[in-house]
């Protein structure tokens, strides 16, 4: 309900559930307000490794493998992790980069707030798409060289990043 994309017709779709018996307080509750001590703790490593870019209006977060492997890491754990890093004031871009040992990949997710476009970004750097203001990619390099390479792309942006819409 929160993002300006959610129609008048999802509203009403809800309330009609809600009609039939939804209870909408428990499946919040079962969604959003109940983890795990080690999902908890993995955040607070992630927030631990949370970095920003104040002359770019960025903020990124990286896990590696063996802190998901410290925290008993289950598909998930991470879902909306960069979205702290986005909330940050004066933070219009975040990335959160995730080592997948197995994938031979590192997972990113980029969220951005107004006119800078993160499914643009994505396409053109890190194999990947999405919308304007969340989008997602892959690398098939390091998380360490993945991580300088985001760092080495983010001034190319410059203009972009300090022009966009959102203080």
């Amino acid at each position: 309900f929160r993002f300006s994309s959610t129609s008048s017709t999802t509203h009403r779709i809800i309330a009609d559930l809600i009609e039939k018996g939804a209870n909408n307080a428990d499946i919040h509750n079962h969604i959003y307000d109940t983890n795990s001590y080690e999902r908890l703790q993995l955040l607070g490593c992630a927030l631990n490794n949370l970095k920003v870019i104040p002359e770019y209006r960025t903020a990124y977060i990286s896990l590696s493998q063996d802190e998901l492997n410290k925290y008993n890491f289950k598909k998930g754990d991470t879902e909306g992790v960069v979205n702290y890093a986005l909330s940050l004031e004066g933070v219009i871009f975040a990335a959160i980069f995730i080592e997948d040992v197995d994938q031979k990949i590192v997972k990113i997710s980029f969220r951005s707030k107004g006119s800078f476009s993160v499914n643009k970004f994505a396409r053109n750097h890190f194999d990947g798409g999405g919308h304007d203001n969340a989008a997602g990619g892959k690398s098939e390099i390091s998380l360490k060289a993945t991580v300088s390479k985001f760092l080495s792309i983010i001034p190319d942006y410059k203009n972009d990043l300090l022009n966009s819409y959102e203080v």
